[in-house]
C-alpha cells in the first residue's frame, strides 16, 4: 500500500429509498373499487370521463374529484397480438394488448384480451372484465378482459 492510499479517507454508503408513495384519493378510490369488483372513472372539466382517473385534467390542470361508477364492458379500439407470452406476463397463453374504452367513459385503457386466438381479435370489438379469483386492490384484479 501507498502512502497515498493510507491518506485517503473512505466510508461505505449504502443507496436506498427507505420512502413510500401513497396512491392517493383518486388511484385509491379507483383500486378500492377494482377490489370491489367495480371499474371507476372520473368527470372532467369538459364532463369528459377518464378511465383509470387522473388526479389532474389533462386540458386545464385543475383538480378533479367527481368519481364515476362504470360498466365491466367495453369496446377495443386498438390492439397488438402477443404470439409467445414472456414470464412476467399475467397470462401464460397468446393474447392481445388491447386499448380499451369502458363503457360510460372518453378514453382508453390499455389491459390485455384472452381471445383465444388472434383471428378472433377485431378493432371495434366488445369485450367484458374478467376478474381475478382474489380481489386486493391493483391493477391486476382485473384479469384480463374477453370477448363479450
Amino acid at each position: 500500500m501507498s502512502s497515498q492510499d493510507t491518506d485517503v479517507l473512505r466510508a461505505s454508503f449504502d443507496l436506498g429509498f427507505t420512502y413510500t408513495r401513497s396512491t392517493g384519493p383518486v388511484i385509491g378510490q379507483f383500486l378500492t373499487s377494482l377490489r370491489n369488483r367495480k371499474i371507476q372513472g372520473i368527470k372532467g372539466s369538459n364532463g369528459r370521463v377518464i378511465c383509470p382517473p387522473t388526479e389532474y385534467d389533462p386540458q386545464t390542470a385543475e383538480e378533479l374529484t367527481e368519481m364515476v361508477d362504470l360498466a365491466e364492458t367495453g369496446t377495443v379500439t386498438a390492439w397488438s397480438w402477443v404470439v409467445e407470452p414472456r414470464p412476467k406476463h399475467h397470462l401464460d397463453k397468446p393474447f392481445a394488448w388491447a386499448l380499451i374504452q369502458i363503457d360510460g367513459a372518453d378514453t382508453a385503457m390499455l389491459h390485455m384480451v384472452d381471445a383465444g386466438s388472434e383471428e378472433n381479435m377485431k378493432t371495434g370489438m366488445k369485450v367484458k372484465v374478467r376478474w381475478a379469483e382474489e380481489t386486493t386492490g391493483f391493477m391486476t384484479d382485473i384479469a384480463c378482459f374477453e370477448p363479450a
